[in-house]
């Protein structure tokens, strides 16, 4: 016996037994369940709402743009930002002593005309006298009667004229159109401003900032979801902890496209009783469009998750024939036997984090895969068996 166990071969046979032992003990060790080597989550009722979101601009619901009629030099200025005005406040003043020199050349042209109109109308009723008596010819009556109608027109012109340059004497001095708050004031005093083709702005007056708007751009993949009288809620920088709420007022036809990419302007109405929110601030905009209680939910996560090559559940069809797959249709895997196993299932809204599933092959309380916790194709890693020498 002792003279076997000094054998080379027995001592081959012994060793090779040792290490085989010694991998079956560590596999043994070191083997992961599958509980542990996938994330698992389990398919629960739920509440879920889904979203579209966009950021925006709040706006005052009506702004004016004040402008002048007349150019002129700015010499005072009785407004400035953030004042309250009312309407048929003076505004601005423009230097007019161009326009009153213009006003009393008009005056002194109608006077001439009133002197003409007199004299010619004097004269028209002596000729017409004279001819009923024969000592003048039609031909002069002719002559009187024109020269009256002429003066008459001259009269009219300069009394136009008078008209005119008095109005625009008045524009010189500048009156708020609404009463409101001045959120701009574009003109300083001593600047000139020239009224030709296009007017210039002076102020621009908001008439109530207790009720604002939201301009915002929604893609034209979510305007179809978007209603009007929806409720919306916002949020803004300068008020981070702060939600704001509003109402769908308007879904403008009018689109714009920039770069193939194509938007619409949803108009959005804010009250702001505290006058908070402020014209120019960036609103970040997000309108519930659809709504579900008590339904079937699964994370988008396991919509996403494909299991590795031969670590699937293999299921038996009858037809040979893959299941029908459209925009509203999807597959999870739940472990089954230690394998994932595939669920075909019918998708409903989503909420970005969670999915309703409509119908299909889920159950409530089936575990889902929603990833693994370490590749399938690798060995677990770890100290190696040991090593024996010889």
């Amino acid at each position: 016996m002792k003279i076997l166990l000094r054998s080379p071969l027995a001592i081959t046979l012994i060793a090779v037994a040792f290490v085989a032992a010694s991998v079956i003990a560590y596999r043994q060790l070191t083997a992961t369940s599958p509980e542990q080597q996938y994330r698992l989550q389990a398919a629960e009722i739920g509440d879920i709402s889904q979203m579209v979101s966009a950021n925006g601009t709040i706006n005052p619901v009506s702004v004016v743009s004040v402008g002048t009629q007349v150019s002129g030099r700015v010499k005072k200025i009785y407004a400035d930002h953030n004042s309250e005005v009312h309407k048929g406040q003076i505004l601005l003043e423009l230097d007019a002593e161009v326009l009153e020199a213009q006003l009393r050349q008009t005056e002194a042209n109608l006077q001439s005309a009133t002197a003409s109109l007199e004299l010619n109308t004097a004269n028209e009723a002596r000729i017409r006298d004279l001819f009923t008596q024969e000592f003048v010819s039609r031909q002069e009556l002719d002559a009187a009667v024109q020269a009256k109608k002429v003066s008459e027109a001259q009269f009219q012109s300069a009394k136009a004229q008078i008209e005119r340059d008095r109005a625009n004497l008045a524009y010189s001095i500048v009156r708020s159109p609404v009463s409101g708050v001045v959120i701009d004031r574009q003109v300083e005093v001593g600047q000139t401003v020239a009224s030709s083709f296009q007017t210039p702005t002076l102020f621009k007056i908001a008439q109530d900032l207790s009720k604002m708007q939201i301009d915002a751009s929604f893609a034209e993949a979510d305007i179809g979801s978007i209603r009007v009288d929806q409720t919306v809620n916002f949020n803004v920088d300068a008020f981070p902890d702060k939600s704001f709420k509003g109402v769908v007022r308007m879904v403008r036809l009018n689109p714009t496209i920039q770069q193939n990419v194509v938007t619409y302007n949803v108009v959005i109405a804010v009250d702001n009783p505290e006058q908070i929110l402020l014209p120019g601030m960036t609103a970040y905009v997000s309108i519930t469009v659809a709504e579900r209680k008590d339904v079937l939910l699964t994370p988008n996560a396991a919509l996403r998750y494909k299991p590795a090559n031969g670590s699937e559940q293999k299921r038996g069809e009858a037809n040979g024939k893959k299941p029908k797959r459209d925009a509203f249709s999807g597959k999870v895997y739940v472990l089954e036997n230690g394998k994932p196993a595939m669920r075909n299932v019918t998708l409903g809204i989503t909420d970005n984090r969670n999915t309703e599933i409509v119908e299909g092959e889920l159950k409530t309380g089936e575990q889902i895969i929603v990833g693994e916790t370490q590749s399938t194709d690798n060995k677990p890693s770890g100290p190696s068996p040991m090593r024996m020498r010889f």
